[in-house]
């Protein structure tokens, strides 16, 4: 097969085929899989349901999607983590998994302010700790009629968010006063970094590069990526999470069974050689980078970087700019150790914890990724 077909998808060797055998399969998009996205905000009338229905399409690691909610009391939502959609092997302590439900929490502000509500919310108000999750809840919110709300505008690009997992445009340059725009758009109180300049670019391009091959080396953490792919529409319809690998090209390559998560651990495969080189390349085509930095490492302050994170994508989004995480260099288990403290000497050198970093360019159009339907998420009420 030839290697120009293949794009990178997420970290861990995985691929995306453009354009070939695009007429193999008919009716292989998984149409059922994206349908919260189209009934975001028409599909319920009560305050909280229709809130949660743009809430559940935040961004998270993996797709994981690890929010459960209790509306059991009047006017509340219970925020809770499912802890069965942890990543152990390259999150182990649940650190990018907050972040995932900060983004959930600030997609749920903005789209209750939307209809006048102002949400009174109390983070971890059964306390937490700091290497694990359990049932206590992540948060209490309390939705209060309040006609002094003013809609925030970045929720008119709730719905056309993404995480882009495609080459970006070389040729483009991002404009600096956007970025800067941008990079204004936080609100907790974290340090945002941003750059377009090769003195920041160069460096962070190697080493996430670095990072990447760290992952999709180490047996366990690259296992743990192949281990959530759904390959192929069917898949994907049972299962609306993780990594999602549909439409003709999948399907061809799933039923010739050159495509197969046997095939994607082995590395003698040609899969998990292009793979490799394909997520290289996405990484070479940065065109900018992004980053937030906390002071200290506490679920609160990662809930804040799940804030401004979401802040932020959808801010690039309303510039058309493109932006996929790269979180490997931040991951903290023993084979990521080294890249770890570089990357925390260059972008936190007097001290923090780094919570997000991002490639920036401009890329083509992408579709919605996946999700659960908002009833499977609710657990009381």
């Amino acid at each position: 097969m030839d290697r120009r077909k293949f794009i990178a998808v997420a970290g861990g060797g995985v691929i995306l085929g453009a354009g070939a055998g695009a007429g193999f399969v008919m009716g292989a998009t998984p149409t059922k899989a994206i349908v919260p996205w189209q009934q975001a905000g028409t599909a319920y009338s009560e305050p909280r349901r229709k809130a949660l229905s743009y809430a559940i399409l935040a961004p998270n690691p993996h797709n994981r999607q690890p929010w459960l909610v209790d509306l059991s009391q009047e006017n509340r939502i219970i925020l809770k983590v499912d802890l069965n959609r942890l990543l152990p092997q390259t999150d182990p302590f649940s650190r990018q998994i907050i972040i995932g439900l900060g983004c959930f929490l600030e997609v749920l502000r903005l789209a209750g302010a939307q209809d006048g509500y102002r949400l009174k919310t109390q983070v971890f108000p059964q306390g937490s700790d700091p290497d694990f999750l359990d049932e206590r809840p992540v948060a209490m919110i309390e939705f209060v009629e309040d006609a002094t709300v003013k809609p925030d505008e970045l929720f008119a690009q709730v719905l056309n968010r993404r995480s882009h997992k495609l080459p970006f445009d070389i040729n483009r340059i991002i404009s600096a006063g956007e970025l800067e725009q941008v990079v204004q758009v936080a609100q907790s109180g974290l340090v945002v970094g941003a750059s377009i300049n090769e003195e920041y670019v160069a460096p962070l391009t190697e080493l996430t590069e670095e990072a990447l091959l760290v992952e999709i080396k180490t047996l366990r953490t690259h296992k743990e990526s192949v281990d959530l792919f759904r390959i192929g529409k069917d898949e994907v319809e049972a299962s609306p999470d993780g990594i999602a690998l549909s439409g003709p090209l999948f399907e061809f390559l799933s039923v010739t069974g050159i495509l197969s998560r046997e095939a994607a651990l082995d590395v003698n495969s040609r899969i998990y050689r292009e793979s490799i080189r394909a997520v290289l390349a996405n990484v070479q085509s940065a065109m900018g980078f992004v980053w937030i930095v906390s002071e200290g490492n506490s679920r609160e302050e990662q809930i804040r970087a799940g804030i401004d994170w979401v802040r932020i994508n959808l801010a690039t989004t309303g510039f058309g700019i493109g932006v996929q995480p790269l979180s490997q260099p931040l991951q903290e288990y023993e084979e990521m150790a080294g890249l770890f403290e570089r990357c925390k000497s260059l972008l936190a050198p007097n001290g923090g914890t780094v919570q997000m970093l991002a490639r920036l360019g401009y890329a083509q159009a992408t579709g919605p990724t996946p999700r659960w339907q908002l009833d499977e998420k609710i657990i009381a009420g």
